[in-house]
């Protein structure tokens, strides 16, 4: 009988050791894929968070060692500079024009639309206003951007939504407040962005809100990054096919389309900014415009009836009005 009742308890001894053990196990598994879902969730929602205007946001920057070359012109009022400057580890090329006289001069930075990087050149883009403003007494700083003349070549720049233009942009005006030259009056710093370039400053100063007091935008690209993917991304399959395949589109992933747009982040714009756009844009929709003035109210806005992208007949007042625009805020 007491055999029995020992076989009895060693037998109920070993069932509810293996109980235990199930259970243990089975909660092991349960949090590893409670754990692997959190994972999983928080990818697709932020795939890669570096890549977003909010992490862009954060970023600190050096630009320095602006040095002036060649002399590519030199007239009664000013003096066209070939210059370099570091962008990070880049070296950015461009041209600066210097007015003459005793300055200090208040300084703006003109970023061009897009060239294609095969044919641009040196200072290309915004030469007529290059040669306006600095005419008006601004120094003019006309960066090339990377992969751009004589500037540092790198890849990824498309897949990146070309933030790295709005970096070398900035770091154009940490270089001049890290100068030594005694014509910049550094604490009034424009900008003025054509096209392309009009989506380079939107993401500067919805990132880095303190660094101009100023800025004119030129028939800018849509303030909403689908929109300029829709319209010119789209036809590079290569690139267009990445993009997808990484992030998604807004359906898939709209955390990600939300976070890369300007946009959504208007409200920390500190700038006084003044927008231009004919309504016979044939290369970016006036309704782009339209969109960025009725979410954000208080932003100067011209229509030029019948403007086309580069204004023509309508760019002697175009000018005029950014001369006084910049007056106001920089003198």
């Amino acid at each position: 009988m007491i055999k029995v009742i020992t076989i009895f308890f060693v037998i109920l001894i070993l069932s509810l050791s293996a109980f235990f053990y199930s259970q243990n196990q089975s909660n092991v598994i349960t949090d590893n894929i409670e754990i692997l879902a959190g994972s999983k969730s928080k990818q697709s929602t932020e795939p890669h968070p570096e890549l977003s205007l909010q992490a862009f946001a954060q970023r600190e920057f050096d630009g320095r060692d602006l040095a002036l070359g060649r002399v590519l012109d030199d007239n009664l009022a000013y003096t066209r500079y070939y210059i370099t400057y570091k962008s990070g580890e880049l070296t950015i090329s461009g041209i600066m024009n210097v007015p003459k006289g005793g300055g200090p001069f208040p300084v703006l930075i003109l970023n061009h639309g897009y060239i294609d990087p095969v044919i641009y050149t040196n200072g290309r883009g915004l030469k007529r206003e290059q040669d306006y403003f600095a005419r008006r007494g601004y120094v003019v700083i006309h960066p090339d951007y990377r992969n751009h003349a004589d500037s540092t070549k790198v890849d990824n720049v498309e897949e990146r939504f070309r933030l790295g233009y709005a970096e070398d942009v900035i770091n154009a005006i940490y270089a001049v407040r890290e100068s030594e030259f005694g014509f910049f009056d550094k604490e009034n710093i424009g900008m003025m962005g054509h096209s392309m370039g009009g989506g380079v400053a939107l993401n500067i100063i919805t990132t880095h809100p303190d660094l101009v007091k100023a800025v004119s935008l030129y028939a800018p690209v849509s303030s909403d990054t689908w929109d300029n993917f829709q319209k010119w991304t789209r036809s590079r399959t290569e690139t267009a096919q990445m993009i997808l395949e990484t992030h998604g589109g807004p359906e898939e992933n709209p955390k990600f389309w939300h976070d890369i747009s300007p946009i959504n982040f208007l409200e920390n714009i500190k700038a006084a900014v003044v927008l231009h756009h004919g309504t016979a844009d044939e290369s970016v929709p006036i309704e782009w415009s339209d969109k960025l003035v009725e979410k954000k109210g208080d932003i100067l806005y011209y229509v030029y009836q019948n403007g086309a992208h580069e204004f023509g007949s309508h760019w002697p007042l175009f000018m005029q009005r950014n001369v006084e625009f910049f007056d106001t805020y920089l003198r």
